[in-house]
């Protein structure tokens, strides 16, 4: 639930933009607020809410502690939190399992900070969201000493995004994840930027990177991207032309025919492929953002929010990574993180429902000319 401070109104429905929309159109009123809305659900609330940093005065005219809102914290806070980014990890034994994956979180953290605008830290937690916003839960960071596994998150939006987030999940030689997700505003009729990268047991690995449409026909979207943007940069990578199984995921829904996929077990191919491939998909995305040009009208708005919500209700109800997350952090935890933080525009379950045990590990690939056959097969990927 997205609270908008104007006198206090508090917006059942998630808008992110939709103050700013008004003002560009001089729309101010509760009725122009509802046609915006999908859900047309907006209650509004008269008393004064205090913004970032301000204080309000007790019953005795002073400012006390416990009635000041403290600012968001910085992005560089953000990014130290938890002790990030990670050197060792949570694995046991002598030697550190390597944190496959962490290089890429790193990358991404200094690319958004140099690249992306007014970067502002959003909560980890389930408040924006249609099935648990009333969850109190913090998502920043959780942690299963006896089970040797911990996750940590960082969100954030920016002039280009609404909602960016980044997830690592570190369980020793078994499994490593990150995860990232890029949602451009409602006003940017683009394809969200998808990353999961997966490996287990220190030898098998799963990527995948993606500008996810949210029209199946990509003549929808303001402007078309996989010829012109994404296919130069696939071809230069084989080892990541696989196909995804269709067990979990319907590749012909939220998937572009320039996705990037491959499970293996060559290690090689991490830093040799996967890692050059994800960072030329990440600049890419966002030069598009960049470069396209905003639709500020209702219509457009709402529409992008309705499809960019409808990935999130596919995405929710068919995540093969709920069962896992459930076996570590609790059932409760698993399903307000999926559904109320990673895809916090889910709207109910969509059959099939999600398992509810661990998504099976792929199979094996012996060296680069084995991934494409191999990976055709498929895995389920964490999202």
């Amino acid at each position: 639930m997205v609270k908008v401070n104007v006198g206090r109104v508090d917006v059942v429905k998630r808008v992110s933009r939709a103050p700013f929309a008004l003002a560009i159109l001089g729309c101010a009123s509760v009725n122009s607020f509802h046609a915006f809305s999908r859900k047309q659900h907006v209650r509004m609330d008269l008393e004064m809410a205090p913004g970032f940093g301000m204080a309000i005065p007790n019953s005795a005219g002073d400012a006390s502690h416990s009635s000041r809102i403290t600012s968001p914290p910085a992005f560089e806070d953000a990014e130290r939190a938890n002790g990030m980014p990670w050197t060792t990890s949570i694995g046991e034994g002598l030697s550190s399992p390597p944190l496959t994956y962490m290089p890429f979180w790193e990358w991404q953290m200094s690319f958004v900070k140099e690249h992306l605008s007014n970067l502002e830290v959003l909560p980890c937690t389930a408040e924006d969201s249609v099935l648990h916003h009333a969850s109190t839960t913090d998502f920043g960071f959780n942690e299963n000493a006896k089970k040797g596994a911990r996750i940590v998150n960082v969100c954030f939006k920016s002039d280009e995004y609404r909602k960016v987030r980044m997830t690592y999940y570190d369980a020793g030689e078994k499994c490593q994840v990150f995860n990232s997700v890029f949602y451009p505003h409602e006003s940017s009729n683009l394809p969200v930027l998808g990353i999961d990268l997966l490996s287990f047991n220190g030898k098998r690995y799963l990527g995948i990177v993606d500008f996810q449409p949210i029209h199946d026909d990509e003549e929808k979207h303001s402007t078309t991207f996989e010829q012109s943007i994404l296919k130069p940069i696939r071809d230069k990578y084989p080892p990541l032309h696989g196909e995804m199984s269709a067990k979990f995921y319907d590749e012909t829904q939220f998937f572009s025919k320039q996705m990037l996929f491959a499970r293996f077990e060559d290690g090689s191919i991490v830093q040799d492929d996967l890692f050059p491939a994800f960072q030329e998909y990440v600049t890419a995305h966002v030069d598009l953002v960049k470069n396209t040009e905003s639709e500020i009208s209702f219509d457009t708005m709402s529409m992008v929010e309705g499809r960019q919500a409808a990935y999130d209700t596919y995405s929710a109800a068919r995540d093969p990574a709920t069962g896992l997350f459930a076996s570590m952090f609790g059932k409760q935890w698993a399903d307000e993180f999926v559904h109320g933080f990673l895809f916090s525009h889910s709207e109910g379950a969509e059959s099939p429902e999600p398992p509810k045990s661990s998504p099976p590990q792929p199979q094996e690939a012996n060296s680069k000319e084995a991934v494409k056959s191999n990976a055709r097969q498929g895995v389920p990927v964490v999202r």
